[in-house]
């Protein structure tokens, strides 16, 4: 049975790496990756609208994963639509790098489950193997928060290389063209980093496990008899 020490520093690895799973799940189901400005381009050249006027043509727009809602303003107000990535709009984006967004985060929430197991493994008995010990436990959190990395690099790299936003708010307009104006990365996106943040506290928490703690030693005093002791 490991000591106390380190079953203290084994059960807060299990709770960081089940925290990560639960931030994954947050993260895919919430549709707030990134927020932005868009503006109606289409509607700006109609009427030769000068810089007061943009803001009539200034619309809203969110989106996760999975889904999100965009709000219209082509000057006669405001049109609320909402719309979902699968199965039609994700042949309009990249569709590879979307999916393997979505893999690398599903695989990630398995690694972290892996994670948690070993860190769980290591509280209850000390691993015969030294691939299941603490080096198991920093193996599986450096592979969950890598992937999990990989997956907000690639989503990074959609907003910024493949104009993700922008391809989202024309989809289906055939009257309207849309110009991305502001971006901005929103807590889903956040809550990622933070996934992968957890599984990195991980690999601190193991090495803290480690640190050997100072064995108190007690004295033990030496009797002395003496020849009055033996006579009582």
């Amino acid at each position: 049975m490991p000591g106390w020490f380190k079953k203290a520093w084994y059960g807060l690895a299990s709770l960081l790496s089940f925290s990560s799973f639960l931030l994954l799940i947050v993260a895919l189901t919430v549709p707030h990756w990134l927020s932005g400005k868009i503006l109606c381009q289409t509607g700006v050249d109609l009427v030769n609208a000068t810089d007061p006027e943009l803001v009539k043509f200034l619309g809203d727009i969110y989106y996760g994963l999975f889904r999100g809602r965009k709000v219209r303003q082509c000057g006669l107000g405001g049109r609320q639509s909402r719309f979902t990535i699968f199965p039609h709009l994700v042949k309009e984006l990249n569709t590879g790098l979307h999916v393997t967004i979505l893999l690398l985060l599903f695989l990630a929430l398995a690694l972290a489950l892996v994670s948690m197991g070993f860190a769980i493994l290591n509280v209850v008995q000390v691993p015969y193997r030294a691939v299941n010990g603490p080096g198991g436990i920093c193996l599986w959190n450096t592979l969950a928060g890598g992937v999990v990395a990989l997956a907000i690099a690639s989503f990074m790299a959609a907003v910024k290389f493949h104009d993700l936003t922008e391809r989202i708010a024309n989809f289906q307009e055939r009257l309207f063209q849309f110009v991305v104006v502001e971006e901005h990365y929103e807590e889903s996106f956040w809550i990622c980093v933070a996934s992968a943040s957890a599984h990195a506290a991980n690999l601190v928490v193991v090495a803290i496990s480690q640190i050997p703690l100072p064995e108190i030693k007690t004295k033990i005093e030496e009797a002395t008899v003496t020849a009055e002791d033996i006579l009582y």
